[in-house]
C-alpha cells in the first residue's frame, strides 16, 4: 500500500479551500492525470452531502475509471474520499483545512491507495504517485 500524507500553510481562507476541493466536476481542469469527473448521485447524509462520483484517469494510451463515495463536511472542512469500485483493491483520502488567520489556512492531506493488478502498479504505480505528490 502505498501512503502520502502532507500538510501546507495556503493564502487563501479554509472555508475558500474547502469550496474549491469540494467542486469535484472541475476536478477534470486542474487535478493531474484526471480527465473527465461525472457526479453520479448526490444526497444529504447526518447534515453532509455525500456525492458518488466516477473519475476517469488517463496516461498515454492507459484509461481507468473508478467509483468513489465523497463526503463533503463543510462544519469541519473536511472531505473524506471513500473508494466503491475500479483498478484498486484500496483508495481512500481525506483533506482538512483549518484556519490560520482570515485569509490563510493549513490544507492537509493524505491518500493511501494499492493498485489490484501487479500491471496495472507497474504502467500506472509511478505517474500515478507523481500525480499525487
Amino acid at each position: 500500500m502505498h501512503i502520502f500524507e502532507t500538510t501546507h500553510a495556503i493564502g487563501h481562507s479554509a472555508d475558500d479551500m474547502f469550496a474549491l476541493i469540494a467542486k469535484v466536476e472541475d476536478y477534470p481542469k486542474f487535478l493531474p492525470l484526471c480527465e473527465a469527473l461525472t457526479v453520479k448521485r448526490r444526497e444529504q447524509r447526518n447534515g453532509n452531502e455525500v456525492l458518488i462520483a466516477n473519475m476517469v484517469v488517463g496516461y498515454k494510451l492507459l484509461r481507468e475509471a473508478f467509483t468513489t463515495e465523497v463526503v463533503l463536511d463543510p462544519t469541519a472542512r473536511t472531505i473524506l474520499v471513500h473508494y466503491l469500485d475500479g483498478p484498486f483493491s484500496h483508495l481512500e483520502n481525506r483533506w482538512r483545512f483549518h484556519p490560520a488567520g482570515s485569509s490563510r489556512c493549513e490544507a492537509e492531506f493524505n491518500i493511501a491507495y494499492s493498485f489490484r493488478s501487479r500491471l496495472l502498479e507497474r504502467l500506472m504505480g509511478k505517474v500515478f504517485a507523481k500525480a499525487v505528490r
